[in-house]
Order: C-alpha cells, then structure tokens, then sequence
C-alpha cells in the first residue's frame, strides 16, 4: 500500500485517512471533554479490501493515546477493532 496518512479535523469532528494524497476514508466522532464517541467508519468503495480502514482506526486511536483522551467505540467496526487489539483496551471510557 501507498503512503497513508491518518490526520485529525477538529472543525469537522472526524479523522481523515488520506492515501497519496486523496482522501480515502474518515472516522466521525462526538467530543464531550476527553472524551471521543467515535460513531461512525467509512472508507470510500474504491479504496476498500486494501486495509484502510484498519489502518484508519489504530492511526485514530494512537492520536486519542497522545493526547491522553479516551473513546466510547459506538462505530460497531472500531469496538470490534479494539476487542481485536487489547493494547487499545485502556482508552476505553469508564
């Protein structure tokens, strides 16, 4: 795969996945002080079976990490992501 980045948007609340350049994929989110309900993933079709949004997320959730915030995984796909990956268990919102 290609060089993709994963950058954050706080205007628009939501993450954005950009590959060479393009936008590939975004996940939305509701901030509500440090904490994110990250409610939705989309990855664009042409983009999809490449591992975007895998990547997408665990690009997310290291910036969440970083800043110190936690998550409430309403996005079916991202809390299965992280029952996937125990070392994202700790952003977990009490």
């Amino acid at each position: 795969m290609a060089d993709l980045t994963v950058t954050q948007q706080p205007d628009s609340s939501r993450f954005e996945a950009h590959l060479d350049g393009e936008l590939a994929g975004f996940i939305d989110y509701e901030a509500a002080g440090d904490v994110l309900d990250l409610t939705h993933t989309e990855v664009f079709p042409q983009f999809g079976g490449q591992g975007v949004g895998a990547k997408l997320v665990r690009g997310a959730l290291d910036q969440i990490r970083q800043a110190e915030q936690t998550v409430i995984p309403t996005c079916p796909f991202i809390a299965s992501y992280i029952d996937k990956h125990d070392d994202y268990a700790d952003l977990l919102a009490a």
